[in-house]
C-alpha cells in the first residue's frame, strides 16, 4: 500500500501584485510557513511561471526548482486550466473567454485555438524538464449549451462533438506521452467532460489514451449530486491528481442544482473552504488510500464567505490530518498461524492427491 503526498497548495487563486503573492520566491515562503509540502504552479502567471522559457531552457527549470526547494517544497504538477479550456470553446463563448488568451490572438477564435495547443505542448516539454508525472488542465467544451436535451439535441450532435474533441486533443495527449506525463482532466461543469459518463466517452474518443486522466475534485460532484465516492471505485485507475476543494448543496423552494442565476454566496451549491462544506473527506481519503493513491493532495481554495489566507492555514492542517498513512501489516497478524498447505486442505476437507 502507498501513502499520498501532502498538503500541496495551487498557487492561482492567491497570486497577485502584492507581496508575498507576487514571486515565486515569495509566495513559497509564505506556502511553506503555514506548513504546506508542495505548491501547482498555474502557468498562465508571468509573476510565478514563464511557461515557454520552462520548455525551452533546462537551465530555467533548475533554477524553478531551486527555488521551490529552497523552501523545502516541491512542484506537485503544471496547471493549464485556462490555456485548455481554449482547445475547445463553442462560439457561444468566445468572448467570454478570450481573456484566458495572450493578447496578441484575442478576437480570432483560429489563431488562439493554435495559440493554445501550443501553450499545451510547452507544458508537456516543461513537466518532463522538472520531472513531472502529471499535469492539470481543462477540456473545453464544444457541446455544453446542449447539455439540457430542450430543445431535442438533433440525432448525431453529441457524438460528433466529442469526434472533434478527441481530433483535437489526440496530438497534445502524444506529446505528454513522451513526456512520461498524464493529462489530468478537472471533470467540471461547463466542460463537456463534467462527469463519469462524459468521461468515459472522451477516453473513447482518444482511442484509450493512456494518458487522458483525471484530476479529482469532489466539490463539483457534490453540487452536480454526483456520487463522489463510488466515483473513485469506478475510475481510479485513471485518478493521477487529486484537488482537496470543498461544497454545500442547499437546495430550497427557489433555487436548486441549476442555481437560479444566483450569485455564488446565493445558490443552493456553493464552494466552501475546506472543511466547511458537506463533501466527506474521511471518505474520500480513506478510498484513495484503499486504491494506492500515491500523488499529491493539493488544496484548490474557493470560497464565497471566507478569508483567502484563512482558508489556505486551514486547508493545510486538514490535509495533514486526513492523509492515511498506510499500514505495513494487517491489523490481526497477531493471530496468524503461519502458512501450512497440507493444514490448509485438512481444514477444508480436501484430500491430499
Amino acid at each position: 500500500m502507498k501513502t499520498m503526498k501532502g498538503p500541496g497548495l495551487f498557487l492561482a487563486q492567491f497570486a497577485g501584485d502584492e507581496a508575498p503573492f507576487n514571486s515565486l520566491y515569495s509566495i513559497c515562503r509564505w506556502a511553506a510557513s503555514l506548513g504546506y509540502k508542495g505548491v501547482q504552479i498555474p502557468t498562465w502567471d508571468a509573476r510565478l511561471f514563464d511557461l515557454k522559457k520552462a520548455a525551452e531552457s533546462e537551465a530555467y527549470c533548475d533554477e524553478i526548482q531551486g527555488v521551490v526547494r529552497s523552501h523545502g517544497l516541491e512542484i506537485t504538477e503544471l496547471s493549464t486550466h485556462l490555456q485548455g479550456q481554449l482547445v475547445a470553446v463553442h462560439p457561444a463563448y468566445d468572448e467570454a473567454f478570450d481573456g484566458f488568451a495572450a493578447p496578441e490572438v484575442r478576437g480570432n477564435p483560429k489563431v488562439r485555438q493554435a495559440w493554445a495547443v501550443e501553450q499545451m505542448l510547452h507544458a508537456a516539454k516543461a513537466s518532463k524538464r522538472l520531472g513531472l508525472k502529471a499535469s492539470v488542465t481543462f477540456p473545453g467544451a464544444l457541446a455544453w449549451p446542449f447539455m439540457y436535451p430542450w430543445p431535442q439535441r438533433p440525432a448525431g450532435l453529441i457524438e460528433t462533438a466529442f469526434e472533434e474533441l478527441g481530433r483535437r486533443w489526440r496530438p497534445i495527449l502524444d506529446a505528454y506521452e513522451d513526456a512520461d506525463c498524464d493529462v489530468a482532466y478537472e471533470i467540471h461543469p461547463g466542460e463537456d467532460i463534467h462527469d463519469g459518463a462524459t468521461f468515459e466517452r472522451f477516453v473513447d474518443a482518444v482511442g484509450g489514451h493512456r494518458r487522458a486522466c483525471i484530476n479529482y475534485d469532489p466539490s463539483h460532484f457534490l453540487l452536480q449530486q454526483l456520487d463522489y465516492v463510488a466515483f473513485i471505485d469506478l475510475y481510479h485507475e485513471r485518478i493521477k491528481a487529486f484537488h482537496a476543494k470543498d461544497a454545500e448543496f442547499h437546495p430550497s423552494g427557489r433555487v436548486g442544482v441549476y442555481g437560479g442565476y444566483e450569485s455564488w454566496i446565493n445558490r443552493a451549491g456553493r464552494f466552501r473552504s475546506l472543511g466547511d462544506g458537506q463533501v466527506d473527506f474521511n471518505a474520500i481519503f480513506s478510498k484513495l488510500a484503499q486504491y494506492d493513491y500515491d500523488s499529491w493532495a493539493v488544496l484548490e481554495w474557493e470560497c464565497a464567505l471566507k478569508h483567502p489566507e484563512d482558508g489556505a492555514r486551514e486547508g493545510a492542517e486538514f490535509i495533514k490530518a486526513h492523509i492515511i498513512r498506510v499500514t505495513e501489516k494487517a491489523f490481526d497478524d497477531f493471530a496468524a498461524g503461519g502458512t501450512d498447505e497440507a493444514a490448509n486442505r485438512r481444514l477444508l476437507g480436501i484430500n491430499p492427491a
